[in-house]
């Protein structure tokens, strides 16, 4: 879930999860279950979850988490999920727990293993690609290319198809173990994955707005692999 203070929805803090990410996960044959992002709670999570599904939001990982100071002026971020969020996916990771990461999600599973990321893709990359589109987020971006040889085209069957785009930021370097599955045009990464894990999938784009079938077909591939037994 994110999490919002007080204002909006209610006069005390409040937790908020679009409610697309839950229904994608049903319609693929899975239960969702959403975590307050209690660290007290982290071991009891891990054993009582079969997935992980680390959803995005309208905030930044700070800097200083990938051994960088910030350069861009409008960095937003929510350190109490982010530390949540790193403690989760590491421990998913370690107990090979299968993982999908959307968005921010990919960008945290990146640097939970030791990658680093693009502060602001304007300042990075020129590009006709604006990668916060302006049309509606259930609506598609940009194409992108799958790396033929990865876990990610096995799932999708194609090398290509259109995505949606709501981000700023985006996986730079790397992290060990991990590899690159899919790029947009302009050379912004838009997937990673971990070779070695059974199932450690990050995409840039949000497949839980179902515009394509290579979105249904990823989520149930998630679903699937964290309803068998670990």
């Amino acid at each position: 879930m994110d999490y919002e203070l007080s204002g909006g929805y209610s006069a005390f803090n409040w937790y908020a999860l679009r409610e697309n990410y839950c229904g994608s996960v049903i319609r693929a044959g899975g239960i969702p279950l959403a975590l307050p992002h209690e660290l007290t709670l982290l071991d009891q999570y891990l054993e009582l979850i079969d997935g992980l599904l680390i959803t995005g939001g309208a905030f930044d990982i700070p800097p200083h988490l990938f051994g960088e100071n910030t350069n861009y002026k409008s960095i937003t971020t929510k350190e109490k999920r982010t530390s949540f969020e790193l403690a989760l996916a590491t421990g998913a990771h370690n107990r090979s727990i299968p993982t999908l990461g959307i968005c921010g999600g990919e960008q945290l599973m990146n640097v939970a293993l030791g990658g680093t990321l693009v502060q602001h893709i304007p300042d990075y990359i020129k590009s006709s690609i604006n990668h916060e589109q302006e049309n509606p987020r259930d609506e598609s971006s940009h194409p992108i290319s799958i790396h033929k040889d990865s876990q990610l085209s096995k799932i999708v069957g194609t090398q290509e198809f259109h995505v949606n785009s709501a981000h700023h930021q985006a996986v730079r370097d790397i992290a060990p173990n991990l590899k690159v599955n899919a790029n947009s045009p302009d050379g912004v990464i838009e997937g990673i994955e971990d070779p070695n894990h059974p199932w450690y999938i990050g995409v840039q784009w949000h497949p839980e707005f179902e515009i394509s079938l290579e979105d249904s077909k990823l989520l149930k591939s998630f679903v699937k692999a964290s309803s068998n037994e670990r």
